[in-house]
């Protein structure tokens, strides 16, 4: 009997995939002294790349609006190549979508602070991000939806 082989997970890469900096309302919004509404969005995507080795973007939209006028629009897609090997394929994706993403947030968080500021604004610092619950969240939302896909698969026409 063969034993188990070791985990093994190792960064290969770390790098921008992505980034799109928008200031539509330039000169004039620079003059508003209201405080902006920030909207933050965050998605995160991962699959293999190849043999034991996997990549995961983790992507921030950061929106920043004073009334209906924009003040800037910053999207990066933050990513990162991951050897993994010798993981359970049932705790795959928990590697995927928990381990990863908590690798990557603070470059991603970086590069907007960078972006933000480069822009011409004050930088803007993310709150950390519990991806376990953000995971969890999106476990039971698909969850929710399977039996609403099955009675939809089953009913007749």
């Amino acid at each position: 009997m063969s034993e188990p082989q070791q985990p093994l997970f190792t960064i290969e890469k770390i790098y921008v995939k992505d980034l799109s900096v928008e200031v539509p309302n330039a000169p004039a919004i620079f003059l508003e002294r209201e405080a902006p509404k920030i909207d933050v969005q965050m998605n995160t995507q991962g699959g293999p790349i190849g043999e034991d080795v996997y990549q995961v973007l983790l992507t921030v939209t950061v929106s920043a609006t004073v009334g209906e006028r924009t003040m800037f629009l910053v999207e990066a897609a933050q990513g990162g190549i991951f050897r993994i090997a010798g993981v359970p394929v049932e705790q795959m994706e928990l590697v995927l979508g928990i381990t990863c993403p908590n690798l990557l947030f603070p470059y991603v968080r970086e590069t907007i602070s960078d972006a933000v500021s480069r822009a011409g604004f004050m930088p803007l610092y993310l709150n950390p991000v519990n991806f376990e619950a953000i995971y969890a969240q999106r476990m039971q939302a698909a969850q929710a939806q399977m039996p609403n896909a099955q009675a939809e698969a089953t009913r007749p026409n």
